[in-house]
């Protein structure tokens, strides 16, 4: 299975969240973290991921990466399974958070 990343995007340092409350994390598997930013909500259900020096974006519906920097292909493949196994976690966790 190949995984594709859409267009990368540039992110401004100064648009990050600083606080944990902010970045409110969402699940903890293998090393990794899952988590949104609170100011998000007005964009499709999606879930970041960390770990590893890594940092991976995934759309929820349906599950796709939209991009990601310093993860190999082996490391994608894993987290685009674990996002598919907690997408009812993730999905639920998104809504409660974006109500």
């Amino acid at each position: 299975r190949q995984i594709k990343a859409g267009a990368y995007l540039k992110i401004d340092k100064n648009q990050i969240p600083k606080r944990a409350s902010e970045m409110p994390t969402v699940l903890n598997k293998f090393g990794y973290r899952f988590f949104f930013f609170s100011n998000e909500g007005n964009e499709p259900p999606h879930v970041h991921v960390e770990g590893g020096g890594g940092y991976a974006k995934f759309w929820l519906f349906p599950v796709r990466l939209a991009h990601f920097r310093r993860f190999n292909t082996k490391q994608l493949a894993k987290l685009h399974t674990l996002v598919t196994d907690n997408q009812d976690i993730l999905k639920k966790a998104w809504f409660e958070h974006f109500k």
